[in-house]
């Protein structure tokens, strides 16, 4: 099933000819949901395809212009378009007046339910849950209350082998329990454990959304072994001090995330526009952090369950 993640923009608070406004899209089992909405991100969905009647759910990492006029003129076209499903939108409580504002000045009659739920910016805590996916908020450190996200697929039930249900003659009453997290007692009275009888296929894959944000060292701890790290890297290394006033990381400190969190792939974003060629920016954080990869508008990062059968 689908698990990917396609780049909307990867600016930094000024766009390029090149480069839009930072927005991600993330395909989880074909439901759409959207990191940040830059100015433009409603035509970059159009560009790259993504289908607006799947979009259910907008994560707003934090205030600034560039994560967020976009979001306005995105409802706008909605509601033209007749959406009738309810929208859920998680951000920072000062959003909510702002969007009213702009709903009753622009909208005025809003044809579908828009649901706000204010973030909390001083733990790491679940947002969201259904059947098959888990949203959880991190606080990040920038100069204003940031937020960062992490998308992780619920574990699938194991799958059991076919081998012992042989062995042991396993009734189908049995197997679901054996599914379930059961152990099994053979027809002799053997104690046969859970961890013998199943197997994981396809592990749950996760994807972590850090940006705008300085670089700290617990932040590598809340994102420990995540499938896919976005790490802002707004400058080079010879930029550091800037990167510190303005409450921004370098390449480098992306890289250096992404190894302390055992992370299986980093793509940087949040560029500056003083980089016209961001290879600099990924040869940097490759020195650390080999599997680094640039945010590049319209690319499409699959995310690959790694196989536990062998």
């Amino acid at each position: 099933m689908t698990f990917s993640v396609t780049i909307l923009g990867s600016s930094s608070a000024l766009p390029t000819s090149q480069r839009f406004p930072a927005a991600h899209a993330l395909n989880v089992h074909e439901r759409l949901f959207l990191v940040d909405c830059g100015e433009g991100t409603q035509i970059q969905l159009r560009k790259y395809k993504q289908k607006f009647s799947r979009l259910e759910q907008i994560f707003i990492s934090h205030l600034h212009g560039d994560h967020v006029l976009g979001l306005f003129g995105l409802i706008s076209t909605l509601n033209l378009l007749g959406r009738t499903a309810p929208l859920t939108i998680y951000a920072h409580a000062p959003l909510q007046t702002i969007l009213n504002q702009n709903l009753q000045f622009f909208i005025g009659d809003l044809h579908f339910q828009l649901e706000f739920v204010p973030l909390d910016n001083k733990e790491k805590k679940i947002i969201f849950e259904d059947k098959s996916l888990i949203v959880e908020s991190i606080p990040l450190k920038h100069r204003i209350p940031s937020t960062g996200f992490i998308f992780r697929e619920k574990p699938k039930q194991p799958n059991i082998r076919k081998e012992m249900i042989e062995k042991y003659t396993i009734p189908l009453a049995d197997i679901v329990k054996i599914k379930e997290g059961a152990d099994f007692i053979s027809a002799d009275g053997q104690h046969i454990p859970n961890s013998d009888l199943t197997f994981i296929s396809s592990p749950p894959r996760s994807y972590a959304y850090c940006s705008d944000t300085k670089y700290f060292e617990k932040l590598a701890d809340m994102v420990k072994d995540v499938d896919l790290l976005y790490h802002e890297a707004t400058f080079g290394n010879d930029l550091s001090q800037m990167a510190r006033d303005t409450g921004h990381s370098t390449a480098t400190q992306a890289a250096q995330t992404a190894q302390q969190a055992n992370a299986r792939k980093l793509v940087i974003g949040h560029f500056s526009s003083r980089y016209k060629d961001t290879d600099v920016l990924v040869n940097e954080a490759r020195q650390i952090f080999s599997e680094t990869y640039a945010a590049q508008e319209g690319y499409e990062f699959k995310i690959e369950s790694q196989r536990m059968d062998l």
